[in-house]
């Protein structure tokens, strides 16, 4: 896969008044075998001497096949003359995509039409183009700058994309070069009298003299270096124009071998970016200037300024002082450059697993690394503690010391920048169960709810409660999590779920006191007094019942018998909130629980409880992050 990610060649074809020519062409390997071998091949065969030779017969001659041999990765079979025929296409189709598939290669490029700059006379340029301008300066002449990518014929349409793009604006800024100082008309006319001077010479000594003497030469050279080692290029135009390019096929496998992702998959990813995601560094921040221009370089350091991983990306803007839709333009540009990941902010309550596809071998790089970034620690005993699906909280103690814990959010955040971890969220279905028993448990049901438990089922109930409570159910586990291991934000978050405790307890103390009967007040106005509260209460209840009902009809009949049967559905807070977040479409496994708590701005705890509360017609269950995970489980 790799091999169809690398380009072949890279071509620079010129045409003018004067016709076409191929100026300069990397890697430059001799042809003088494939020659001799079709000169002496045409010799042989008997020929009228007086047919013209047609440029399909040489397409079609063995010797003359497009081959790109897997071992050296070159372009070879072709001369000089049939690729610049070929390459030097009509005004038509300029300023377009341009794509030539000839037997296991394919030729992609975007010819571009430039006008030379207006100018009588230039120092270094062709006599006859300034003398046709100066004879002519009302006709403004055009020269044709073609520059074409050759890859493997296997490559996918993403890729031919990319490299469609690069040609693209390669014509674009040398365009622009030319208009501004004739630069590229400078760098033609030099390159021809190299071809000129060199006639004699072998063909691979000429283009290697044109690389030492034209910057253009040296500037295409760099990029094909730059796309077969790393995908990454960022190259100077006449010391003037820098240009910034990506291919995401080749620069995503630096972090996970053998991924192939493309940009459409990125793509979806960004797409989905909500200001509740975070943002992961893959690299140094000696690494992130090569990705942008200089001009961009400010408000890149204002986000690098405000990183962290255990905040939000709109965390990180208010602290960079930089809006969200920025904030979204730059960790757009730095994952599609394969310099940072979307997660979802570093806390304890995250969920891990190992990723399927991890590279955990013995003789993984990965295991030496680990070790010498983290002494004294093994990655295989480390990351067993993920096996099952495991929150950082349920690995860190209160006895723990902050030293330790901060480790471990160190070897989380390493094992997620190599992609060994991946994070599941969870997701809730609201799917309520048929009634099995029919009207007349229904109605024993309801009968019961109006009679209230009898106190050996009262002791049952408690009992129960207990049980779940010391067994792991779900309030136990989630909703009282432990201090975040790193960074001030931990201390923050774990004072926030303190004072939660204390406000329901203080909450809870203070209704104890509000029921209270009072023994001191036993005279007529009390009695009075007692009676109308009695109203009011019997008035409040016949307002819950009917707000009740009101909240019920959202649901279809065997819906609603469902949701009968469950005690909390008879407290009004607790339906409004569930009919609230059903009616927005929360419980169809499309929303994982930390999107709800940021859109309806509900804290872990509340929604945990309703979850609770509602769980016969609520299911949920852990898996990752669609968005998120396309990007690194492709192959």
């Amino acid at each position: 896969m790799e091999a169809n990610v690398n380009p072949l060649a890279v071509i620079l074809v010129y045409f003018d008044s004067k016709g076409d020519r191929l100026l300069y062409r990397y890697p430059y390997q001799t042809l003088g075998q494939a020659k001799t071998a079709s000169e002496d091949q045409r010799k042989s065969r008997k020929r009228n001497p007086f047919a013209v030779t047609h440029v399909d017969d040489l397409l079609q001659t063995p010797s003359q096949v497009v081959a790109s041999q897997s071992g050296q990765g070159q372009l070879q079979g072709f001369a000089d003359d049939v690729l610049s025929a070929l390459f030097a296409v009509k005004p038509q189709l300029c300023n377009q995509k341009f794509e030539l598939k000839l037997n296991d290669v394919r030729f992609v490029s975007h010819p571009t039409l430039i006008p030379h700059k207006e100018q009588g006379s230039r120092t270094g340029a062709g006599t006859g183009t300034s003398s046709t301008i100066a004879a002519n300066p009302s006709k403004k002449q055009q020269m044709l700058i073609n520059i074409v990518f050759a890859l493997n014929a296997q490559a996918s349409y993403s890729i031919v994309k990319c490299y469609h793009e690069l040609s693209k604006r390669l014509g674009l800024a040398l365009k622009f070069e030319e208009q501004s100082s004739g630069y590229l008309t400078e760098q033609t006319a030099q390159m021809a009298r190299t071809h000129d001077e060199q006639q004699q010479q072998p063909l691979e000594d000429t283009l290697a003299l044109i690389a030492e003497r034209c910057t253009l030469a040296q500037s295409l050279r760099s990029i094909f270096h730059d796309l077969s080692n790393t995908g990454l290029l960022s190259t100077s135009l006449n010391h003037n124009l820098t240009l910034c390019f990506c291919l995401p096929a080749k620069a995503h496998q630096l972090h996970k071998k053998g991924s192939m992702v493309d940009p459409e998959t990125i793509d979806r990813c960004l797409r989905a970016l909500k200001p509740y995601h975070g943002m992961l560094l893959l690299v140094d921040f000696a690494e992130l200037l090569d990705c942008v221009p200089p001009t961009g370089a400010r408000m890149l350091w204002q986000l690098v300024d405000a990183y962290n991983p255990l905040i939000s990306l709109q965390s990180m803007a208010s602290k960079a002082d930089l809006s969200i839709e920025h904030v979204y333009k730059l960790v757009s540009h730095l994952v599609y450059w394969a310099k940072a990941t979307i997660i979802y902010p570093l806390c304890e309550t995250n969920v891990y697993v190992i990723a399927p596809d991890a590279p955990l071998h013995t003789k993984s790089h990965l295991v030496e690394k680990f070790s010498t970034r983290f002494a004294g620690m093994s990655l295989f005993e480390v990351i067993s503690d993920f096996s099952l699906p495991t929150s950082i909280g349920h690995l860190t103690t209160p006895l723990q010391q902050p030293a330790r814990q901060g480790i471990l959010a160190q070897m989380v955040i390493w094992m997620l920048q190599h992609h060994l971890l991946m994070q599941l969220h969870t997701y809730v279905q609201f799917m309520p169960s048929e009634d099995e028993f029919g009207d007349s448990a229904s109605a024993s049901c309801s009968q019961q709810l109006r009679d209230g438990p009898s106190d050996e089922e009262q002791e049952q109930d408690a009992d129960v409660d207990q049980d779940e409570l010391h067994d792991g159910s779900m309030l136990s586990m989630y909703s009282q999590p432990l201090p975040v291991p790193v960074s001030s934000v931990s201390i923050s978050i774990g004072g926030l779920h303190r004072r939660e405790a204390s406000e329901e307890q203080s909450s809870l103390a203070s209704d104890n006191i509000a029921v209270q009967p009072s023994s001191s007040h036993k005279s007529n106005f009390s009695i009075t007094a007692s009676m109308s509260t009695d109203n009011c209460d019997s008035l409040d209840s016949i307002e819950d019942e009917q707000k009740l009902k009101e909240l019920l009809q959202v649901f279809s009949e065997p819906d609603r018998a469902a949701i009968r049967r469950i005690p909390a559905s008879s407290n009004v807070d607790d339906l409004s909130l569930l009919v609230k977040l059903y009616q927005m479409g929360y419980f169809k496994s499309e929303h994982h629980l930390e999107e709800i708590m940021y859109f309806e701005n509900l804290r872990r705890s509340q929604l945990l409880q309703l979850l609770d509360k509602f769980r016969d017609v609520l299911i949920i269950y852990e898996t990752e992050d669609p968005a998120i995970a396309s990007m690194y489980n492709t192959k």
